[in-house]
Parts: structure tokens; sequence; C-alpha cells
């Protein structure tokens, strides 16, 4: 098992599309308000009212300390942090078409702050610990050594309501340039 956590292993099992996020197009982004790694809360609601791009994720590796048993087995668990520092690489393109950004997972304040300054992540990377917004919205989860976790997965949400979903995701460090490719081919539609 690979423990750098800033790339992929060429043998990642790729995610099938298990249909569990084909409910989400055109639904509402609910009123949940999470902790920020930007400081006090974000609900979500309020900020979907603009163009908005969320990524959902597992959970970020941490230097010197081991993955979960079996992460690399798990088809689309492992690459949040090659994911997070694409979206990081990529907010002043997402920004020129009028998106913010945020991260979700299921990881606490702490660990989420701690992420954020290390990988100098600026956009809000928000904490969802007790996966309120999994439950509101029916996103799909899955669990491993203990923990219930979020499947990877991306949307964009504009005057409340979802209007692209990227489901399954993978690669996670393509994510980010697939996004800016649907943004582009919005704009110039």
């Amino acid at each position: 098992m690979s423990t750098d956590y800033t790339s992929l292993p060429d043998d990642l099992p790729a995610p099938v599309d298990d249909g569990a996020a084909d409910h989400l197009s055109g639904s509402e982004v609910p009123a949940i308000a999470l902790p920020s790694t930007s400081g006090g809360e974000v609900d979500l609601a309020d900020a979907a009212r603009e163009r908005l791009v969320v990524y959902v994720y597992p959970r970020t590796g941490v230097p010197g300390e081991p993955l979960l048993e079996g992460w690399d087995d798990i088809p689309g668990a492992r690459g949040c942090t090659p994911q997070s520092c694409a979206f990081r690489d990529a907010r002043e393109d997402l920004a020129r078409h009028g998106a913010t950004l945020i991260g979700i997972s299921a990881q606490t304040p702490p660990e989420q702050a701690e992420f954020a300054a290390r990988e100098h992540i600026t956009y809000p990377l928000l904490s969802d610990h007790d996966l309120a917004l999994a439950d509101a919205m029916g996103l799909p989860t899955f669990e491993t050594s203990g923990l219930r976790l979020y499947k990877r997965l991306t949307f964009v949400a504009e005057e409340g309501r979802i209007v692209k979903v990227f489901y399954p995701v993978f690669p996670p460090d393509r994510n980010a340039g697939d996004v800016l490719a649907w943004l582009g081919d919005l704009q110039s539609a």
C-alpha cells in the first residue's frame, strides 16, 4: 500500500456508476450550515444562490500516518489530496466562470483546518462530521474502518438548485479540469 497521499497509484480500482447520485440533478441545495476553514459556518443554500462548485470527498491523508486499512482497494476512495490541490490550482479559472468553490468531507474541523493550512487551500473546506448533507440530500456514502464517509462526487449549483453532477469521479486529480471543461462548454453554448 502506498503511503504517498499526494499522488495516485497506477492500479487504483475505478468506481462504477451505481446510480446513487441520479436523483441529484435539479434538486434544491438545503439550508445546512457547516463549519468552515475560513471561519464560522457556511450555509450551503445561501452559497448556492450564485454559481457554486461543491466537491465532496471521503478524507484526506496526513503525512506520517498510515492510510486506513484497505484504502487503496476501495474504488474511488484514494485521491482526496490530489483532487483538492487540483481545485486549489483551478480556483481562479473557476472564478472566471463565475463560480465559487467549496470542498466538503466528514472530517472534523481541526482535521480540515490542518489540511487546508498544509496544502495552502484558500477556499472554504467544510466539515460535515455528522454527514448532515448526506442525510438531507441522499448523497452516496460508504463505510470502512468503523467510519461512514462520503463517496466522491462534485456538483454545480445555480439559483439554489443542482444543475450538474459529476459521479463517479475518477481519477480525482482530473475532476477540476472536467468541471472547467463543462463550464466552458456551458458558456460557449
